[in-house]
């Protein structure tokens, strides 16, 4: 078997550097998200676990704080994801849309329809924070909060849309995000 050497050519390697430096989310201002409840790449506390299928936790969501929203925001989503659990799609805790672009913050534990906006079936079943509960012995999961610049005040998509939908849509048309991974084991 013959190994090929690859070497970029000067003229890609700038132009590589050139779009990384244009790209929307190395622009200064871009999205920045930030909790007092979790911290990037650490371990969250029990409070944010599930209450059910075996966990004891409180299962409140972490209190969330955006800033720097792109021009032309007119709402804020707010996922949390597991790209860890042992499903082949990873695992949907939370999908709220449609939150006011005013709002700059969640308190912990927030009632999102309180807020003005709605929330879409997680994977536990329910319309609303669903905490981590990772199978016990199956390692460290990580747990992705993304906050989503929205072009639109309400997402078009029906009331019982999939977690996969309502993120294709969000996907598609965010004006930006920003995400913020905690982890957690049992």
């Amino acid at each position: 078997m013959r190994k090929t050497k690859h070497v970029m050519r000067p003229s890609l390697t700038a132009g590589l550097l050139c779009l990384a430096i244009t790209s929307p989310l190395a622009v200064a201002g871009s999205l920045e998200l930030t909790s007092p409840d979790i911290r990037e790449g650490e371990r969250m506390a029990k409070t944010f676990e599930f209450k059910g299928f075996g966990c004891s936790g409180e299962n409140l969501s972490p209190a969330l704080r955006w800033n720097k929203l792109p021009e032309g925001t007119q709402s804020i989503a707010i996922t949390s994801y597991d790209p860890d659990a042992p499903t082949g799609s990873g695992w949907w805790h939370w999908i709220a849309t449609d939150l006011p672009a005013e709002i700059s913050e969640l308190p912990r534990g927030a009632d999102i329809a309180s807020l003005g906006g709605r929330e879409f079936k997680n994977d536990y079943g329910n319309n609303d924070f669903g905490g981590a509960c990772p199978p016990p012995g199956h390692g460290m999961h990580r747990y992705q909060f993304t906050v989503w610049a929205l072009p639109e005040t309400k997402l078009e998509v029906p009331d019982n849309a999939s977690p996969a939908l309502v993120g294709y849509m969000l996907n598609s048309m965010a004006l930006d995000s920003a995400t913020l991974t905690a982890t957690y084991a049992r």
